[in-house]
């Protein structure tokens, strides 16, 4: 049975983990993947056909506990346990949930101190008594005793009497006043573990199409040797098509890993494929998981040819590998007429395959169907995706009509040619 320190606001957990408010998805999976030995039978929930109108939840079936994140930036929102017999709780060290105490009213009075009145919900027949960023729900023992602590009677005053040795069914750990209200807060900066993260990333263009990516990037940087100066630190960094590898080591730093690719499987599709001279090297990718990105070298040149944004959808087959990359497309739209005028808009990760072709036009050519599999064997659980190409990029689609990756490419310059202007970012 876990036995965890109850941090209001802040974090649940141990002096091996905590599970901390701000937390993205990935780290917390990470936590559950060391331990399985210990927290076993998880379940990640997820709504398939609407992914961002409900909220990612890992269920830690064993010991009672929910992991609730928000369902667009993939941080820790809530902390849920609901099952308090799975768990044992302590506060400042002592404990007020475990085999040998039983966490009733009176026990949450003595450990956690006076609060506001506890407030009833009829629908769920359950009291709430909240405190600052913490608020635990107590279950009535019968139906005949729910009309006595309707806020309306006795003037309301009822609401202050939650019966004694009334139970905690449920208990929940979040950020502010109000659970309903609440929002994931910035990552914590325990969190950033020596890496960055991107906050944004804006695609650069012209009117043929991408020319790099202006990263929005966060780090907690710190102050000579003292980590208490720590703070976070917020930079701009931009990388174009043809860059060196310096260029974008120099930007970003080494990357988590470097793949190179054995083959090129979508070289089928490209003109007259025979005629083309077999390489004695391989292009190679700088994958930064925490940034969402894939970087893509030429072999012979090793100067970028092609960007990789992943969106990190739940019910993908790279699901969990990258953290979501939020990026924004600006596109300039030509309206037909007489007048020919144009529009400005911008595609984002959330943006639909159907809301991208209102904007871009149906493509011409019938889609490349991506299988995925970890061996020829193997079947996908989550099926096949579909890849676009539409002015330079390739959106893979999926089942869902979501966008699991978008991949730039464009004609690299030449080696005298100077950056673009556009380059220049805040140092």
């Amino acid at each position: 049975m876990l036995d965890l320190e109850v941090v209001p606001e802040r974090s649940l957990g141990n002096e091996q983990w905590e599970f901390a408010l701000g937390m993205p998805l990935a780290q917390a999976i990470s936590i559950l993947q060391k331990h399985c030995r210990i927290i076993k039978n998880v379940q990640v929930l997820y709504s398939e056909q609407t992914p961002l109108s409900h909220d990612l939840i890992l269920n830690l079936t064993q010991d009672g506990i929910k992991l609730l994140f928000d369902a667009t930036n993939q941080r820790l929102k809530v902390i849920e346990v609901y099952d308090l017999s799975k768990v044992k709780l302590k506060y400042c060290g002592v404990h007020f949930n475990s085999q040998a105490i039983a966490p009733t009213i009176e026990q949450i009075d003595q450990s956690f101190g006076a609060t506001h009145p506890g407030v009833y919900n009829a629908a769920e027949q359950l009291f709430h008594l909240n405190f600052r960023g913490l608020s635990f729900s107590f279950q009535l023992d019968s139906w005949n005793e729910a009309p006595k602590y309707e806020p309306n009677f006795a003037m309301g005053l009822a609401s202050l009497q939650i019966p004694h040795g009334a139970m905690v069914k449920r208990m929940h750990i979040y950020t502010g006043n109000n659970l309903q209200e609440t929002r994931a807060p910035v990552m914590p900066l325990a969190c950033f573990l020596g890496n960055i993260y991107a906050e944004c990333v804006d695609v650069l263009r012209d009117c043929a199409g991408p020319l790099g990516l202006k990263l929005h990037l966060l780090t907690a940087g710190c102050g000579p040797g003292v980590m208490a100066d720590a703070k976070v630190r917020s930079l701009e960094r931009s990388i174009y098509f043809g860059d060196s590898c310096q260029d974008v080591l120099g930007a970003l730093g080494s990357p988590h890993k470097v793949f190179y690719k054995s083959e090129d499987k979508m070289k089928i599709h490209s003109p007259s494929p025979h005629k083309q001279v077999p390489s004695k090297c391989n292009d190679y990718f700088f994958n930064y998981f925490t940034l969402g990105v894939d970087i893509l070298f030429d072999s012979t040149t090793h100067l970028v040819k092609k960007f990789v944004l992943h969106t990190n959808f739940p019910g993908h087959y790279n699901f969990n590998i990258y953290h979501r990359c939020d990026f924004k497309i600006p596109l300039v739209i030509k309206k037909d007429g007489a007048d020919s005028q144009t529009e400005d808009c911008i595609l984002t990760t959330y943006s639909k395959w159907d809301q991208i072709q209102e904007l871009l036009g149906h493509p011409m050519e019938k889609p490349v169907v991506l299988h995925r599999s970890s061996s020829a064997n193997n079947t996908n659980p989550f099926g096949s995706t579909f890849c676009f190409g539409l002015q330079r990029m390739i959106f893979e689609v999926m089942q869902n009509n979501h966008i699991a990756s978008v991949t730039l490419y464009g004609a690299p310059r030449t080696t005298n040619q100077a950056r673009p202007e556009s380059s220049s970012s805040s140092h």
